[in-house]
């Protein structure tokens, strides 16, 4: 591997596709350890309903950036971005090779693309306020104030849309405005992993979560943290909360959870082919394939 510039390695792709376990498969091949890019994975207590790496899967290969927060004390893309290129740098610095594996595309391309983003703390009573209006209301607000972002976030992405709101509401310059690259000098190599059978996947892991314990793990959260902590309304765990509320039965918070994560996929995949746009690998000889791809980059 050349000492400069450093090689990355990049594996990303929508929830429930394989990343950890194809990871694991790569980084124990090349003899390196993991960053994981995921925007829920950074907290305590919150292992089942992020998917996060198991206990076994972190004995055989080192992983960063997970366990990093208490959900009550959330990081948002700029203190992860400043978290993560530094844990980069330690490894490029031991000349290990930094592989980085996730779904979350926004914290992915803050740390290879280097977006700056305005390092504006969270707004409570404003986010309160704006969620009691309601999303379509918080997008025609967006539409006025800063009408360039609506074009590059979802019309359905509400925390996105309050967070470009909050971002006006305390700075008074617009978010599109304000965001900047500073790309890193790294050589990258982006894969991207994009399976034909997603749906079925991610019904078959929303089952899994919900038979081995996201609702004793959401039950947990709340009597440390309060049932209004904010992270609770994640997908699946929101669900999991209106089952301990007997808002829900279990199959219906399945069907939901699966619903509202096949939509999330949906905007992940077209999230990372507009903005990343990978070398997609072969489904069929998954790991062979990323083997043959990074050992040509490494050359």
């Amino acid at each position: 591997m050349s000492s400069y510039p450093p090689h990355v390695i990049v594996l990303i792709g929508a929830t429930a596709s394989g990343k950890t376990e194809l990871a694991i498969e790569i980084a124990e091949y090349f003899k390196t350890r993991i960053h994981n890019i995921d925007s829920r994975q950074i907290y305590k207590s919150m292992d089942i309903g992020t998917a996060k790496p198991s206990e076994k899967q972190q004995k055989k290969i080192k992983h960063f950036l997970l366990d990093i927060a208490e959900p009550i004390n959330p990081i948002n893309v700029k203190q992860f971005q400043e978290i993560a290129q530094n844990s980069i740098k330690k490894e490029i610095k031991k000349n290990n090779l930094p592989f980085l594996v996730g779904g979350s595309g926004l914290y992915m391309n803050s740390i290879i693309k280097g977006f700056f983003v305005p390092n504006v703390p969270p707004q409570n009573n404003f986010r309160k306020q704006l969620e009691d209006l309601g999303q379509k209301e918080c997008w025609e607000l967006l539409k006025n104030c800063d009408p360039i972002s609506t074009k590059k976030i979802n019309f359905a992405d509400q925390i996105r849309t309050i967070r470009a709101l909050e971002v006006f509401y305390v700075t008074g310059k617009p978010l599109s405005t304000q965001i900047v690259q500073n790309p890193p000098e790294w050589r990258i190599l982006e894969l991207g992993l994009d399976r034909d059978n997603l749906k079925k996947r991610i019904l078959q892991r929303t089952k899994n979560m919900f038979l081995f314990g996201i609702i004793e793990e959401t039950k947990h959260l709340i009597s440390q943290y309060g049932a209004d902590l904010p992270i609770l309304k994640t997908i699946g765990y929101r669900e999991a909360r209106d089952v301990l509320n007997n808002n829900l039965t279990i199959d219906k918070a399945i069907e939901l959870t699966t619903t509202k994560t096949i939509q999330f996929a949906k905007r992940q995949k077209t999230w990372f082919r507009n903005k990343n746009n990978p070398i997609w690998l072969n489904n069929k000889i998954l790991l062979k394939d990323a083997i043959i791809k990074i050992e040509s980059f490494l050359g």
